[in-house]
């Protein structure tokens, strides 16, 4: 049966060649179009599902075996009372083998096939069962006709596998599903395998709710990546101190008054969001030549010179509104801080500077533990490539920021990327476009060095700080605007 794919759930997530091999090794167990016939059963089961009073179910089906797949639901629907019609793009002479066998059955089960899409209305159903993994080329065409008319049509819509023009690999897509006016209608039911691409760059937005079906199949396929968890929430003893949490330092913030020049409010949000995320003690340390002190809205924070902060015994949070200023430190702070979290004005100073980057990958064989939190323009300069590089397959580049850097890697955006040395990346699944705002990234750097600060290794300190960040925006009240202020010290 299919389930729904629940945010705080960590699944395995394979990319299309493993999904394949799996299809195959079990289409050789099997009887005859078993796992067409299985697939075909789920789809109509969650069509059911999500729309019972549908009078028309529009199915658009492909002229391979993810068409075969739409076959088989029209004929189950059919034997349920309703009323589905089928637009086919195949045709009996030279359909793949299980695609014409479920072609015949639904033929001889009265399924309706038609030239043309019928009109839907809001209680009704479209199926996307088009492409799937078969995907190799932008829709043209009827195919492309009709992938427009569902984008535009007030029912809901249903993906069978993925939404045709989706990579499961990397998330990019070749049809404007970001676009469309009724997201929260998107359904996607997975098969076999979850796929990495389903969540993220856009394949949040083209999928829209998760829903799995292993069709009964265990894959014995190793995952690429994992689905992003909560983690374990450590309890904290009774008999603890302000000592046992550790304690944080944010550098940055750089101010120039002769210049006109403040950020020192991204230095405060990620102090303020370390302090509530648990930490012990924040320290400030802001850059240039402010005269701030005290942060009346958390006047625990408590405010240092540069040079007078003990990087042996604190995590440092470094770059926050750093500006230019941020090269100052950082070498002292690539070479002596033994937690270290870089954002934003840091990465950006350290992409031009060669000895700067040497530096940072040194830190790993000093027994140093660093957390890189670009996003994709940021990272894209310390790769030395386009920001759209980077988005056209973001596993692959956190991947190599890892290894380029032998640092834990948190590449923000839909879907937000963890990987570190040794570890399978993680990609997260909870978060919303509300965290599209000024000084959300700050709030989480601080988020992490909190977590880093407690105790977690540098890995497990940016998979729940991730998380947590992106589950703080999913419970924000909806008539409450979220700004970084409020996300730093959530209610």
């Amino acid at each position: 049966m299919p389930r729904l794919i629940q945010a705080h759930e960590m699944h395995p997530l394979h990319d299309a060649a493993a999904t394949r091999r799996t299809e195959h090794s079990a289409a050789a167990q099997l009887p005859a179009h078993t796992l067409m016939q299985r697939a075909g059963l789920a789809v109509a089961r969650l069509a059911l599902a999500l729309t019972p009073h549908a009078r028309t179910i529009w199915i658009a089906c492909g002229p391979g075996n993810n068409g075969g797949d739409g076959l088989e639901a029209a004929l189950h629907l059919r034997h349920w009372g309703l009323n589905p019609v089928v637009t086919w793009l195949g045709n009996p002479e030279n359909t793949p083998a299980d695609a014409h066998a479920s072609y015949l059955r639904a033929r001889d089960a009265g399924v309706n096939f038609a030239e043309e899409p019928p009109e839907l209305d809001a209680d009704d159903l479209c199926i996307d069962a088009l492409l799937g993994l078969g995907a190799a080329r932008p829709p043209q065409g009827l195919m492309a006709e009709w992938l427009d008319r569902m984008a535009t049509c007030p029912s809901q819509r249903l993906a069978v596998d993925l939404p045709t023009g989706l990579s499961v690999d990397t998330g990019s897509t070749s049809t404007p599903w970001h676009a469309d006016a009724h997201p929260p209608r998107h359904h996607t039911l997975s098969l076999l395998t979850l796929k990495p691409g389903l969540f993220t760059m856009q394949g949040r937005d083209a999928c829209g709710t998760m829903w799995f079906d292993d069709l009964g199949i265990v894959t014995a396929e190793e995952p690429v990546a994992w689905l992003n968890a909560p983690g374990i929430q450590a309890t904290r003893p009774h008999a603890s101190h302000k000592g046992t949490w550790g304690d944080v330092a944010v550098i940055g913030g750089e101010s120039d008054a002769s210049r006109g020049i403040s950020m020192r409010g991204a230095a405060l949000l990620a102090a303020r969001a370390a302090l509530s995320s648990g930490a012990g003690r924040v320290y400030v340390s802001l850059l240039g030549n402010s005269d701030l002190w005290l942060d009346t809205i958390a006047p625990a924070l408590m405010f240092r010179r540069f040079d007078a902060l003990d990087f042996s015994a604190l995590t440092s949070v470094c770059g926050c509104g750093g500006g230019e200023t941020v090269a100052e430190v950082l070498p002292a702070l690539l070479a002596a801080a033994p937690r270290l979290v870089l954002d934003a004005d840091a990465l950006n100073v350290i992409a031009r500077d060669p000895k700067l980057k040497l530096s940072l990958a040194n830190r790993d064989t000093q027994g140093h533990a660093t957390v890189l939190t670009p996003h994709p323009l940021e990272a894209a300069r310390l790769l030395a490539c386009s920001a759209a590089e980077v988005q056209a397959d973001r596993l692959a580049c956190a991947r190599e920021l890892t290894q380029r850097f032998r640092s834990t890697v948190v590449l923000k955006g839909s879907g937000t990327v963890i990987a570190a040395p040794d570890q399978l990346p993680n990609i997260n699944p909870t978060g919303n476009a509300r965290l599209a705002t000024a000084g959300t990234g700050d709030v989480l750097a601080g988020m992490i060095g909190a977590r880093m600060a407690a105790g977690l290794d540098a890995f497990s300190a940016a998979r729940t700080a991730v998380w947590q960040h992106g589950h703080f925006a999913d419970l924000w009240p909806d008539d409450l605007p979220l700004t970084a202020e409020r996300l730093a010290t959530p209610p």
